[in-house]
């Protein structure tokens, strides 16, 4: 009866953790990317230019607006 116990314990605590270590690793991310967003104007600019397009600065801030309200969501 005794080794059920253990053995429902080791599950529910395996299962607790995994729970918690993914919302955590969730939470790490999220702050990591609001700080360091993967793209930025001089990066979105040098895209522009590779693809052809003379980018003009109302049009890189559209977008970057774009990026971050879609990052917000």
């Amino acid at each position: 009866m005794s080794t059920i116990w253990v053995v429902l314990i080791a599950i529910a605590a395996l299962i607790a953790g995994v729970a918690l270590g993914f919302f955590i690793a969730r939470k790490y991310m999220m702050n990591y990317l609001k700080k360091n967003p993967p793209i930025n104007e001089q990066m979105l600019r040098t895209l522009m230019m590779q693809m052809g397009q003379k980018p003009s600065q109302k049009k890189i801030n559209q977008m970057m607006r774009s990026m971050n309200n879609q990052n917000q969501k």
